[in-house]
C-alpha cells in the first residue's frame, strides 16, 4: 500500500505525458478524415460501399497484433510507404512515437466513424435541402448546416477515439515496440511492469491513472449524449 500511495516517479510522468501526447495527435490527425469518411457512408450510395464499409471497421475485429504487423510492413523504413515517406520528408513512423500515434489512430479510427457516421444519420435530410432551396452550394451546406447539426456526435466521436487512442496496446507494441521516452505508453508500461518482480505498485499506480482518464472521457461522453437530448444545442 505505501508503494501504492508513493509519489510518481519523472519516468512514470513521462509515460503519462507521452500516453496523452500519442492519443491527442492520432485523435486529432484522424479527426478531419473521419468526419470526411462518415459523411461519405452516411450520405452516398455507389457500388462497393459495402467493401469501404468493412474496410473502415476491419480494426475492430482483427486481432491488434496483425494490424500492428501491417503497419509495419507498410509503414516501416522497408515498407513501401515508410520508405517513401522517410526518403521524400524524412518522417519515420517505425519504433518512433509518430509510429504509436498511427498504430494508436488506426484502432481508433473505426469508433470514431461509426459515432459521427450515427450523427449524420440522424439528421433530417430536409433541413439540407432547404438550404439547398435558397441557394447554398453543396459545401457550404456541409459547413453551415451539416456540421453544426452532426457536432455532438462528433464531439463524442473525438472522445471516444481519444480513450481508445489512449488504451491502445497489441498494434502498438507489434509496430513500434516499447521504448521507454519514445513509445512507452501507459498500456505498454503497465504490462512491462507486470512482468519484473516487484512492479506490482507500479503497475497498479498506472492502471488507477488509466481507469481514471479512460472513465473520464466516457463520462465527458455521456453527459454530451444526455445534455443534447435534452434538447440544448452546443455552440
Amino acid at each position: 500500500m505505501s508503494g501504492l500511495l508513493a509519489p510518481l516517479t519523472a519516468a512514470e510522468w513521462t509515460i503519462i505525458q507521452l500516453s496523452l501526447e500519442v492519443a491527442l495527435v492520432a485523435t486529432l490527425a484522424s479527426l478531419p478524415f473521419g468526419i470526411a469518411v462518415a459523411y461519405l457512408l452516411s450520405r452516398k450510395r455507389f457500388p462497393g460501399l459495402w467493401l469501404v464499409d468493412a474496410l473502415i471497421h476491419l480494426p475492430l475485429v482483427l486481432p491488434p497484433v496483425v494490424t500492428g504487423y501491417a503497419l509495419l510492413v507498410i509503414f516501416g523504413r522497408k515498407g513501401a510507404v515508410g520508405q517513401t515517406l522517410e526518403s521524400c520528408c524524412g518522417l519515420v513512423f517505425a519504433f518512433r512515437w509518430s509510429g504509436a500515434a498511427l498504430a494508436a489512430a488506426v484502432m481508433a479510427f473505426p469508433l470514431l466513424v461509426r459515432a459521427i457516421r450515427l450523427s449524420f444519420d440522424a439528421i433530417d435530410l430536409r433541413l439540407e435541402e432547404a438550404s439547398a432551396t435558397l441557394g447554398a452550394s453543396p459545401f457550404w451546406r456541409f459547413i453551415t448546416v451539416t456540421l453544426p447539426l452532426a457536432w455532438p456526435g462528433i464531439l463524442g466521436g473525438t472522445i471516444i477515439g481519444f480513450a481508445k487512442a489512449l488504451g491502445e496496446f497489441g498494434a502498438t507494441i507489434t509496430f513500434v515496440a516499447s521504448i521507454p521516452g519514445e513509445t512507452e505508453t501507459l498500456p505498454l508500461a503497465i504490462y512491462a511492469q507486470t512482468q519484473i518482480p516487484g512492479g506490482e505498485a507500479v503497475a497498479l499506480r498506472l492502471t488507477l491513472i488509466a481507469v481514471v482518464i479512460a472513465f473520464a472521457a466516457i463520462a465527458a461522453s455521456q453527459l454530451l449524449r444526455d445534455y443534447t437530448k435534452r434538447g440544448h444545442a452546443l455552440p
